[in-house]
């Protein structure tokens, strides 16, 4: 264990999986994990004791947060979504942030197909009803999903696996992206919201929270849908106009929806949840459980946690979602100096210009940019590796320099 990973203590707060924990520990770092979500202020005051932070969807990291931890070394969101983190100025500040793109899609899916299947039949309002003492036996209003048409918009990781197993229990999918996309087995792309919403019996929402996706299901939108279809949001709270869904409810037009994020939410479990949704028939209120399983928390801890190993022990910033990518071996010959720094003309030369004075042999040299900044990695055969960090960090346009 070196005297770097020593001195490196991470955070996790929002009650992260304990296998992120464990995995980190394991690699040789201090590791702290706390169930509360902080505020800014008690946020700001925690890290001034550590180089590293895992949040979940919470935990808000604002300019504010950012600008107080110029030490921070980087940030993982142990879930999809990073909308709770001020990206661009995480970037600007030479701190990465990492996101677990893939691991909770399974669990997001099969919520899905429960919720298309409880709506047809009608399940929340029966089972509400059978503890109540009633017997409510009927087939009216009651139909298979078998056969009916299941429209996708957002045909990402989820969407294409929610597409898999639809079709599997013998639904026709059709679905929409922005972003042109390969169909899986019989799955039809649609030219346009429209479209699907016109022809599905079911929609449901796979999308990220943008400028554009937000309030897309508006009473236009609700208008446009097939009548007696149901509505699915497993994806963003902003994307749907609550009111213009109850509205939609309430003229019967909506025969039913299952959601599962709202545009306001609970900051914990004590908090009482209040929606206009409340005590509608055939509506399924979840308290965005998508990805709340035990096996995608796990699969959640492991990926963000693996990506936090890779960038302390060997600089890799591959999944980073703020970042240029770049994803290198090691050798135990060289010291490896990491730089992160604006990018302008003439960086790269006054860093050469410093190892070239130390006579410090670079055996590899990696650079990777993107508009703002520049990300690079030097493999060197010297034994003053540190002092020839503080050397380049002390150029004007260097963010942020380590040796790893």
């Amino acid at each position: 264990m070196t005297k770097d990973i020593m001195k490196t203590k991470i955070l996790l707060v929002e009650n992260i999986h304990t296998v992120a924990k464990e995995r980190l520990e394991n690699a040789g770092y201090h590791v702290d994990l706390i169930k509360e979500s902080p505020d800014e202020s008690s946020l700001i005051k925690m890290l001034s004791q550590y180089q590293m932070l895992g949040i979940r969807s919470k935990t808000e990291i604002t300019d504010k947060v950012i600008k107080s931890c110029p030490h921070l070394l980087a940030v993982g969101a142990f879930c999809i979504g990073t909308n709770q983190i001020r990206l661009q100025s995480a970037k600007m500040a030479g701190i990465p942030v990492f996101n677990a793109p893939h691991a909770n899609t399974r669990s997001v899916a099969e919520l899905v197909i429960a919720e298309m299947i409880a709506l047809s039949r009608q399940l929340g309002d029966r089972n509400t009803r059978a503890h109540r003492g009633e017997w409510m036996k009927s087939a009216e209003g009651a139909h298979e999903v078998r056969g009916k048409t299941l429209g996708i918009v957002g045909y990402g990781h989820i969407g294409s696996q929610l597409s898999i197993l639809a079709e599997s229990m013998g639904l026709n999918v059709i679905f929409y992206d922005i972003v042109k996309k390969l169909p899986l087995g019989n799955a039809r792309p649609m030219r346009s919201l429209e479209e699907v919403l016109q022809e599905a019996d079911f929609v449901s929402f796979h999308v990220p929270e943008t400028p554009q996706t937000k309030d897309m299901m508006g009473p236009a939108e609700f208008k446009a849908m097939k009548k007696g279809s149901y509505l699915i949001n497993a994806s963003r709270g902003t994307v749907v106009v609550i009111e213009a869904l109850v509205e939609a409810l309430k003229s019967g037009h909506l025969v039913g929806c299952a959601i599962d994020v709202f545009p306001k939410e609970p900051s914990s479990n004590k908090e009482r949840f209040e929606s206009a949704l409340q005590e509608l028939p055939n509506v399924i209120l979840t308290p965005h459980i998508g990805g709340s399983t035990e096996e995608a928390q796990y699969a959640i801890g492991l990926e963000v946690a693996e990506s936090f190993c890779q960038f302390l022990s060997l600089g890799s910033t591959l999944g980073s979602v703020n970042f240029p990518q770049v994803d290198l071996s090691k050798t135990n010959l060289t010291k490896r100096i990491l730089n992160i720094h604006r990018n302008e003309p003439g960086v790269l030369g006054e860093i050469n210009g410093i190892v070239s004075e130390a006579q410090a042999n670079i055996q590899s040299q990696a650079l990777s940019t993107d508009e703002s900044i520049g990300y690079l990695i030097m493999d060197l055969e010297t034994k003053h590796a540190e002092s020839l960090a503080e050397e380049i960090q002390k150029l004007k346009r260097s963010i942020k320099t380590r040796v790893v």
